[in-house]
C-alpha cells in the first residue's frame, strides 16, 4: 500500500503542478476564456487513464496461463521502464518545467482551438497512464495468498495518494503551502527505484514461467525460512518492495543490476541538477508553480 500511495502521490503531484502552472499562466496573460479547453483535455486524460486501468484489470481474464504470464511480465517490464523514465525526466526538467509549459501554452494559443485541449490531455494523461500501469504491475507482483485484499489495499493506497496530491497541488497553487520539491522528488525517486527493481524482477519471473526467458534451474537462494511469505514482515516486504523469498538467478541479476546502475546514474543526475527551490504560487501574481 505504501508503494502505491507514493506513486499516486508523486504522479498526482506532478500532474497537479502542471495544471497549476497552466492555469496560473492563462490567468496572467488574461486568457481565462480558453480555460474550458484546458479542463476538457484534463477530463479526457482522466477518462483515458481510468480506461487503461479497467483494461489492465479485466482484460487478461480468459487468456491461457502462458498468455497471462507473458502479458503480466511484459507489462511489468514496460511499467518499470516508464516509471524510470518519469523519475529521470522530472530530475532533469523540474527546474525548467514552468518555462517549458508556458512556451507550450503560447504555441497552443497560436494554433488551432484543439491545441490547448491536447496540451491538457497529454500533460495529465502521461501521469495517469503511468500510474495505472505501475499500480497494476505492483499489485500483480505483490499478490500472494490474500491477493484480493492486497489488490484492494494497493488500489486504496494509490487513490489516497492521488487525493493527497490534488489537495497539496491546490494549496501550493494558492500559496498556502511551501515545500521543497527538489527534496521531495529526489527522495521519492530513490524509493521508487527500489520498488521498480522489485517490479522488474517480478516481470522477469513471469517471463521465465512462460518459458520466454530461461529458467536457469533451481532458485539462487531461499529465504523462505527466515522471512516466510505469510508472515507480517514477509507480507510487508512483498507489498512494498515486491520481495520474493526464492528468486531465480536471472531475477537476482535483473534486480541488482537495475538497482545499482539506476541509483548511481540518478544520484549523478540529481547532483548536477539539484538546487533547492521552495514551491509556491498564487492565483493573483505568480507565473506558475516554481519547481
Amino acid at each position: 500500500m505504501l508503494s502505491t500511495f507514493l506513486i499516486g502521490l508523486r504522479e498526482g503531484l506532478e500532474a497537479g503542478l502542471v495544471v497549476g502552472i497552466l492555469v496560473a499562466y492563462l490567468h496572467k496573460i488574461r486568457r481565462e476564456d480558453v480555460l474550458p479547453r484546458l479542463w476538457l483535455g484534463v477530463a479526457a486524460a482522466v477518462v483515458v487513464s481510468l480506461g487503461v486501468g479497467a483494461i489492465l484489470t479485466w482484460g487478461p481474464y480468459g487468456l491461457s496461463f502462458q498468455a497471462q504470464e507473458i502479458l503480466g511480465g511484459g507489462l511489468s517490464i514496460l511499467a518499470a521502464g516508464l516509471v524510470t523514465w518519469m523519475i529521470f525526466w522530472m530530475a532533469r526538467h523540474a527546474r525548467r518545467l514552468s518555462g517549458e509549459l508556458r512556451a507550450d501554452v503560447d504555441r497552443a494559443l497560436g494554433g488551432s482551438a484543439v491545441g490547448l485541449v491536447v496540451l491538457g490531455a497529454v500533460s495529465v494523461g502521461r501521469e495517469g497512464v503511468e500510474t495505472a500501469l505501475f499500480v497494476w504491475a505492483n499489485v500483480n507482483a505483490a499478490a500472494g495468498v490474500n491477493a484480493g485484499t492486497d489488490a484492494a489495499l494497493a488500489t486504496a493506497g494509490a487513490v489516497l495518494g492521488i487525493l493527497v496530491a490534488v489537495a497539496l497541488a491546490y494549496l501550493i497553487y494558492r500559496g498556502f503551502v511551501r515545500i521543497n520539491l527538489s527534496r521531495f522528488f529526489f527522495w521519492t525517486g530513490v524509493f521508487l527505484i527500489v520498488v521498480v527493481a522489485g517490479v522488474l524482477a517480478y516481470g522477469v519471473g513471469d517471463l521465465q514461467e512462460a518459458s520466454v526467458l530461461p529458467g536457469w534451474g533451481v532458485p539462487a537462494f531461499s529465504l523462505a525460512d527466515a522471512i516466510p511469505a505469510t508472515s507480517w514482515y514477509g507480507t510487508l516486504l512483498g507489498g512494498i518492495f515486491n520481495f520474493t523469498p526464492e528468486p531465480t538467478w536471472l531475477q537476482v541479476i535483473a534486480w541488482a543490476g537495475y538497482l545499482v546502475v539506476t541509483l548511481l546514474v540518478f544520484l549523478r543526475v540529481s547532483r548536477r541538477e539539484v538546487a533547492p527551490v521552495p514551491a509556491t504560487a498564487s492565483a493573483a501574481g505568480a507565473d506558475g508553480v516554481t519547481t
